[in-house]
C-alpha cells in the first residue's frame, strides 16, 4: 500500500502544478468555461484519489475548492479577484500538505481553516462586495451545496452520456483497491443507472473470499467530459477490463423511452450485455470513444489511448537516470579503450567490432541525453506565480512574457537555474520595471513587460530576460565602482566593462533596500551559479528602453563531442561545439611580429599559440595546427601541436584544489587511461588577453600581404 500512497503523492505534486498553470490562465481568460472545467477536473481528481488513499485534510480542503469552481461552472459565480487568490494561496498549502501528509501541524491545520472559511464565504455568497460581480451577488444560495447535488442545474445541450463497463481482475483487493469506490465516482459525475453482472459469482464452497467476481456496467451523463471519466480510473487501468463508449451529447438518461429500454435490458439474465446492445437503443448521433471497443482481458484493456499514454510516459525516479548516465559515461570510456585497442592491434576483424560498438554507444548515449533532457516549461511555470504576486507587492502592472518553453535542458541545468533566474526576475520587477505613474509620464504602456526567452544555438541554449523598464544607469554604476574603489576615477571603462560591474561581489546603485531583490548581494551570485554550470552570463541596457540578460549553457554536464589535441606531451579536449575549421600551418607562417595574427583563406585571425601561453618550449616540427573556434561573433584561433581527432569527452570534475581556475572545464580519460583536461575556450580567450587587441581579427586582406 506504501507503494500506492507514493504514487498518489506524486501524481498529486503534477496535479498542482497543473492546477497553479492553469489558474493563472484562468487569470487572463477569466471568462474562458474551459479553463474552468479543466480546474474543476483537477480538483475533483485530488479529491477523489486523496480519499481513495486516506489523506482526510486533502480530501476535505479540495472539496471546498472543487465546490467553489462547480458554482462558476453553473454560472452562479463569476471568476474574480478573491477567487483567483484563494485558489493560488490553496495551491501553496496543498504543497504544504503533501509534504506534511500524515503528520500537518498545528500552524498548518489553522492556515487551512482560515482558508476554508474564506473559501465558505465566496460559496455563500459572502465575499467583498468590490470583487464580487453583480451577477454573482444576486444569487444567494439558501444552502450550500455540493457539487454532486448541483448536477442537475446546467441545461441537457451540455450533457453526454457514456458507457461504461468495468471488470476489476479477481485479486484487486490485495493491491488495496476497492472497486465500489470507482463505480460511486462515476455515480457523483452525474445521472446514472448501474448494473453489476453476478453470472462469475461461484457457489459459496468454492468461492475465494479475497476475489471480486463482480463486474459493472454504468451509463452515465454527465457534464464533465470524457476527462472526468478517465480520471475515476486512473490508478486501476492496468487492473481491470475497461470499455468507454460515447453514446451521444444530450443526457440519454432523461429520455423515457431510452432509460425504460435499458432497465429491461439490464433486467435479462446473463452475463453483460455490452455496449453494442446499449448503442441500438440510441437511434441516432453514435460516437466511439475508443479504437477498440472489443471485450480484452485485465492485461489488454479496451481504453487503448489511456493504455498507450501509461506506455509512452512513465515515471522513473531521479537516482536511476543519474545511475544511467553514469554506466553511459563508462561504456563511453570503455569503447574508447577498446578503440585505441583494435587500432594498436591492427586486427581487421577487431576494427570492425570496435566501429559497430562506437556506433551503438554513440546512439546509446544520444537516446540517453533525451531521457534526461526536460523542457524550460517546468522551470517557467513557478515564475509565473512569482512575477504576479511581487507586481501585486510592488503596486506595478507587469505582464510576463515567455518564448520557447518547449527547450530542453538537462536537468542538472535546470535545477542550478532556478536560483539564478529568480534573482534576475526579482531585480527586473524592482528595479526595472517602472511603477504606472513613471511609465505614463515617461510615454510607455503603464503596464510593463518581461520576456523570458529560451531557444538553441548551436550545441547551447540561451536563456534571456529582458524587460521594458528604465535600464541600467552607466554614469550611476561607474560613479558608485569608484566610490568601491573598483576602479579609479580616471578609468575610461568600454559600454560592456560599465555593464559588468553588476556582477561584482556586494555591487548596488541602489539606495534603498528592498525585501523583494535584497541588498545587492545577488547579480555576483547569478554570475558564480551561471559559471558553475558551465555558462556564461551578458548584460545589455539602454537607459529608457530597458535591460537584457542572455545567460548561455551547454545542453549537458556530462559527455561532450569534442577535438582531441596534443601540445608538447599533454592532450587536450576543444568542445567541438566550438570548433569552426582547422588549418595546417607552416611555422614560419605564424607571424608574431604582427600583433599575434595569423592569415588563413585572405582572412586576419588573431591567435593563442598555447606553448607559449603554457610557458612551454618552441615548436620545433615544421607545421603546425590552428584550430579556429567561434567567440562572441568573432573567429579566433589555437595554435596546438597536432590534432588527434574527435574524440566523446566524459567530463569528470577537477577537485577542490583546482577550484580558484576557470579555464579548464573538467577531464577525462582517454583510452590509454591518460588524462586529457577539457578546455573552456571562451574563458581562456578572455584570461590571456584584453578583449579590445582582438578588434582586427577577420579583416580581408590582399595577396601582398600574405
Amino acid at each position: 500500500m506504501d507503494n500506492f500512497k507514493q504514487k498518489f503523492i506524486e501524481e498529486a505534486v503534477d496535479l498542482i502544478d497543473t492546477l497553479e498553470k492553469t489558474v493563472l490562465e484562468l487569470e487572463e481568460n477569466p471568462g474562458d468555461i474551459d479553463i474552468v472545467q479543466r480546474v474543476f477536473r483537477i480538483m475533483h481528481t485530488l479529491k477523489g484519489n486523496s480519499s481513495m488513499f486516506g489523506y482526510e485534510q486533502i480530501d476535505r480542503f479540495t472539496h471546498h475548492m472543487e465546490t467553489i469552481y462547480d458554482l462558476v461552472r453553473s454560472h452562479e459565480r463569476e471568476v474574480n479577484g478573491a477567487i483567483l487568490d484563494v485558489t493560488l494561496r490553496s495551491v501553496d498549502h496543498l504543497k504544504q500538505l503533501l509534504h506534511e501528509a500524515g503528520d500537518e501541524s498545528p500552524e498548518l491545520m489553522a492556515q487551512q481553516e482560515e482558508l476554508m472559511g474564506l473559501m465558505d464565504n465566496i460559496i455563500e455568497g459572502k465575499e467583498p462586495a468590490e470583487s464580487q460581480p453583480a451577477a454573482a451577488a444576486t444569487t444567494t444560495p439558501s444552502a450550500r451545496t455540493t457539487p454532486s447535488e448541483q448536477k442537475a442545474a446546467p441545461s441537457s445541450g451540455s450533457y453526454e452520456t457514456f458507457y461504461v463497463r468495468y471488470a476489476p481482475v479477481s485479486d484487486i483487493f490485495n493491491n488495496g483497491t476497492n472497486p465500489l469506490y470507482q463505480v460511486d465516482e462515476l455515480n457523483s459525475l452525474g445521472e446514472s443507472l448501474v448494473r453489476a453482472n453476478l453470472d462469475k459469482v461461484p457457489g459459496l464452497l468454492e468461492m475465494e473470499p479475497t476475489f471480486c467476481y463482480t463486474s459493472w456496467e454504468v451509463v452515465v451523463a454527465t457534464t464533465q467530459g470524457q476527462n472526468a471519466i478517465d480520471d475515476v480510473f486512473i490508478f486501476v487501468e492496468n487492473d481491470a477490463d475497461l470499455e468507454i463508449v460515447k453514446l451521444d451529447s444530450g443526457n440519454l438518461l432523461q429520455k423515457e423511452e431510452f432509460a425504460t429500454e435499458l432497465k429491461r435490458l439490464w433486467a435479462q439474465p446473463g452475463g453483460p450485455v455490452g455496449s453494442e446492445a446499449v448503442r441500438h437503443l440510441v437511434p441516432s448521433r453514435v460516437e466511439v470513444v475508443d479504437a477498440n471497443t472489443a471485450k480484452h482481458s485485465a492485461a489488454t484493456p479496451s481504453r487503448t489511448l489511456a493504455k498507450d499514454v501509461a506506455i509512452s510516459s512513465i515515471r522513473v525516479a531521479s537516482e536511476k537516470l543519474d545511475e544511467l548516465m553514469n554506466l553511459v559515461s563508462e561504456l563511453v570510456t570503455t569503447q574508447a579503450r577498446l578503440t585505441l585497442f583494435a587500432e594498436e592491434s591492427n586486427l581487421p576483424g577487431l576494427m570492425a567490432i570496435s566501429e559497430n560498438v562506437q556506433k551503438l554507444s554513440r546512439q546509446l548515449r544520444d537516446i540517453a541525453f533525451s531521457i534526461v533532457l526536460i523542457p524550460i516549461e517546468n522551470l517557467i511555470t513557478r515564475f509565473h506565480r512569482l512575477v504576479r504576486d511581487l507586481s501585486k507587492g510592488l503596486n506595478k502592472e507587469v505582464r510576463f512574457v515567455t518564448e520557447g518553453s518547449d527547450t530542453e535542458l538537462d536537468k542538472t541545468i535546470i535545477e542550478g537555474l532556478a536560483d539564478p533566474l529568480l534573482h534576475i526576475l526579482r531585480n527586473s520587477l524592482d528595479h526595472g520595471i517602472e511603477d504606472v505613474e513613471t511609465r505614463i509620464r515617461a510615454g510607455k504602456p503603464r503596464q510593463g513587460t518581461i520576456l523570458l526567452k529560451a531557444y538553441y544555438s548551436g550545441a547551447n541554449v540561451m536563456i534571456q530576460v529582458s524587460d521594458d523598464g528604465a535600464g541600467i544607469d552607466q554614469q550611476a554604476i561607474h560613479d558608485k565602482a569608484v566610490e568601491k574603489g573598483i576602479i579609479t576615477a580616471d578609468r575610461k571603462l568600454t559600454k560592456r566593462e560599465c555593464l559588468d560591474l553588476i556582477f561584482a561581489p556586494g555591487f548596488s546603485t541602489s539606495k534603498v533596500v528592498t525585501d523583494i531583490s535584497g541588498r545587492g548581494v545577488g547579480m555576483d551570485v547569478v554570475k558564480r551559479k551561471i559559471a558553475e554550470l558551465r555558462g556564461e552570463v551578458e548584460v545589455e541596457s539602454e537607459r529608457g528602453v530597458g535591460t537584457t540578460i542572455t545567460i548561455k549553457l551547454p545542453l549537458t554536464l556530462s559527455i561532450i563531442d569534442g577535438l582531441l589535441v596534443k601540445v608538447d606531451s599533454t592532450s587536450y579536449v576543444i568542445p567541438l561545439a566550438a570548433v569552426d575549421k582547422i588549418y595546417a600551418v607552416e611555422h614560419r607562417k605564424v607571424v608574431h611580429q604582427f600583433n599575434d595574427v595569423v592569415v588563413l583563406d585572405g582572412v586576419q585571425i588573431p591567435f593563442f599559440n598555447l606553448r607559449e601561453e603554457f610557458g612551454l618550449p618552441e615548436f620545433s616540427g615544421e607545421h603546425e595546427q590552428v584550430i579556429v573556434v567561434n567567440f562572441e561573433e568573432r573567429k579566433v584561433g589555437f595554435v596546438v601541436d597536432m590534432v588527434v581527432g574527435e574524440y566523446q569527452a566524459v567530463l569528470k570534475p577537477l577537485g577542490r584544489h583546482y577550484k580558484g581556475q576557470d579555464m579548464i572545464s573538467g577531464a577525462t580519460i582517454l583510452g590509454d587511461g591518460t588524462v586529457a583536461l577539457v578546455m573552456d575556450t571562451n574563458r581562456i580567450i578572455k584570461f590571456f588577453t584584453n578583449q579590445d587587441a582582438l578588434t582586427l581579427g577577420a579583416e580581408s586582406v590582399g595577396e601582398d600581404d600574405k
